[in-house]
């Protein structure tokens, strides 16, 4: 049913709208006018306006705290030589290859404690003692396991994505309603039905919420990964440019894994709009659009 609504009063302060099906009132102020991809930017330029602010009237110590026009010729820099693109691609193969892994293994993990007890009774508790560990406290058994390579950054940045999405897809599983999987068993639907069109769907936002969790935790992991005796990867970099007092290079690093996060926080928000495009959730209260 497409809603309709009615504009009652305008004014300076706003446009008051009343939903004809609902009868519910919605202003709308100016502030409702602006695009929302506008307003959510308006944020870190804040950020960036606060930062060259206090760079350029000495709040912030320059040498200590260089500002963003520094911060930008040192990226041009290092993007012109090749080394930016060198230590972020690095990074970027773990992270993707780590992510992968632990997305597949935190999925078949779930839905073999989720759909059987006997699946529970073997994995979950172990699981859940896995959660409980710092990534960090196992880089060192890591290293003694497997050496200095690349298996034991990947096999962090995997184990946290892994445990993230067991977690999530776990308690998705077993959240979803009993009386829609009785529903179907009445209509004698068969198993791989009942996991596929009921269980697996219901679980799909919890699943959602653990690659939101994954991906950060994989950024996270790859901090301590990269300072496992490497020469490449923006971990690498930061811990040179701490070694070196390049604190140019340390703000940059940062920006980096800001921008990372944010671009992976908003490849889950698309996943959520194409997987998730049957929910009517709630989406926040005001007028605005």
């Amino acid at each position: 049913m497409t809603t309709v609504t009615a504009a009652v009063h305008a004014g300076a302060g706003g446009t008051e709208l009343i939903d004809v099906v609902s009868g519910r009132r919605q202003r709308r102020g100016p502030w409702s006018r602006i695009p929302r991809p506008v307003r959510r930017l308006m944020s870190p330029v804040l950020i960036l306006a606060a930062w060259t602010i206090g760079s350029g009237t000495g709040l912030l110590n320059p040498d200590l705290f260089p500002p963003p026009v520094h911060v930008a010729a040192t990226a041009w820099r290092l993007l012109g030589d090749g080394q930016l693109a060198m230590h972020v691609g690095a990074s970027l193969s773990r992270v993707v290859t780590g992510t992968v892994l632990g997305v597949l293994i935190g999925v078949v993990l779930a839905i073999l404690a989720g759909l059987t007890r006997t699946g529970e009774d073997l994995l979950d508790w172990t699981m859940q003692i896995l959660k409980a560990v710092p990534n960090f406290a196992l880089t060192p058994l890591l290293i003694i396991w497997m050496g200095i390579g690349e298996g034991p950054k990947i096999v962090l940045i995997t184990t946290g994505v892994a445990i993230a999405i067991y977690i999530n897809t776990y308690s998705g599983i077993r959240g979803v309603d009993q009386q829609l999987v009785e529903m179907a068993q009445t209509l004698n639907a068969r198993r791989s039905t009942l996991i596929t069109q009921v269980i697996l769907p219901g679980a799909m936002p919890n699943f959602l919420v653990g690659l939101r969790l994954g991906l950060s935790t994989a950024w996270l992991s790859l901090i301590f990964a990269e300072m496992i005796n490497t020469t490449k990867g923006i971990g690498y970099l930061m811990s040179r440019a701490q070694t070196n007092l390049q604190f140019d290079v340390s703000l940059l690093v940062i920006v980096i894994y800001a921008v990372a996060g944010l671009l992976s926080y908003t490849l889950v928000r698309l996943l959520e709009r194409l997987l998730l495009s049957w929910r009517n959730g709630f989406d926040g209260l005001g007028g605005g659009a």
